[in-house]
């Protein structure tokens, strides 16, 4: 593993996916957070309470494994006006990687096979959103990767109260790794190409130690739109996304324990979402799934690709 390399390669563009995000994200989005803003917004707006559920057993598979879970609540304190929309917000989440079958003993796990890792995780984070779809998106977490994310314990419990089989291999899962990230999302504006269809390109990028990645996506939905995401809608959606990676501590071991794998990230990867969100002024339910392409260089596509479910709730006060 060299990582020393692929930090510096992706850092550019990183810096100048953000900046073209700021430039795209016009007037409505030009200020940064601030303290004072949050505590109107916290006064003045409305609480929002959110899930989301990430995980492969949802599809009924016979086998667990890759990117096997992901949950996370959070709760959001949104002021929504007729021209813009200000999200203030906090989250926790948990997400686990398995190798391809969770039933592997250790001694049975390919070398090309996906490691062991779980990364526990909290963080803030703000969004401004106008009315066309312009929007920016900042925000900050930390936590740990390895064993003091607790992935064992939350797999093997999980799998006990559901009756499913227990994982063999997080004695082979990836040394611990303190962790911190910044993230930024940024969009141009909707694209209306039809009544009740819209298109709404997206920009991503993520820092840190523990993911370095810039991505692309375009979301197209139909049905009955809303113009904000906190109000009433039932529609439709497919997302595509391409995504390039300059690190992934899940595939190749945290940056600075220098821990050595025997796998290595693919440089590209592809996301495919397919699903439907209803919600009112009080509830919201989302469900999609995804299929995700290979993210390990050592594996073949066919072996490689994965497939889970994601399921949202909200619920707002």
């Amino acid at each position: 593993m060299n990582s020393s390399l692929t930090i510096p390669k992706i850092s550019f563009l990183l810096v100048a996916l953000c900046m073209t995000g700021l430039a795209l994200a016009g007037e409505a989005t030009s200020d940064l957070p601030s303290w004072q803003e949050f505590q109107q917004v916290k006064a003045a707006g409305k609480t929002i309470w959110q899930v989301d559920i990430d995980n492969d057993s949802l599809l009924f598979r016979k086998e667990d494994g890759f990117y096997t879970s992901g949950n996370w609540l959070g709760q959001s304190f949104v002021q929504t006006g007729v021209l813009q929309s200000v999200t203030y917000g906090w989250r926790i989440g948990q997400d686990l990687y398995t190798a391809s079958d969770i039933k592997l003993l250790p001694g049975q796990i390919s070398s090309h096979d996906h490691p062991y890792a779980g990364w526990l995780y909290g963080g803030i984070f703000s969004e401004k959103t106008e009315a066309n779809g312009k929007s920016l998106r900042l925000g900050l977490d930390a936590g740990c990767l390895g064993p003091c994310a607790g992935g064992e314990w939350t797999q093997t419990h999980l799998h006990r109260l559901l009756r499913q089989p227990l994982p063999q291999g997080w004695g082979t899962q990836l040394r611990n790794e303190w962790g911190v990230q910044l993230t930024a999302e940024s969009s141009p504006g909707r694209l209306l190409p039809m009544a009740n269809v819209d298109m709404t390109p997206r920009f991503k990028a993520h820092f840190g130690n523990i993911f370095t990645d810039a991505s692309a996506e375009m979301q197209v939905r139909a049905g009955a739109l809303n113009t904000f995401s906190e109000q009433a809608a039932n529609y439709g959606f497919l997302r595509g996304e391409i995504k390039a990676v300059g690190y992934n501590a899940t595939i190749q071991g945290g940056y600075f324990n220098k821990q050595v794998t025997t796998v290595t990230p693919k440089t590209w990867v592809g996301e495919l979402e397919l699903g439907y969100l209803w919600r009112n002024d009080a509830y919201g339910l989302s469900v999609s799934i995804i299929r995700r392409s290979n993210e390990i260089k050592e594996l073949s596509n066919g072996s490689g690709a994965q497939n889970f479910a994601r399921v949202q709730l909200f619920y707002a006060m």
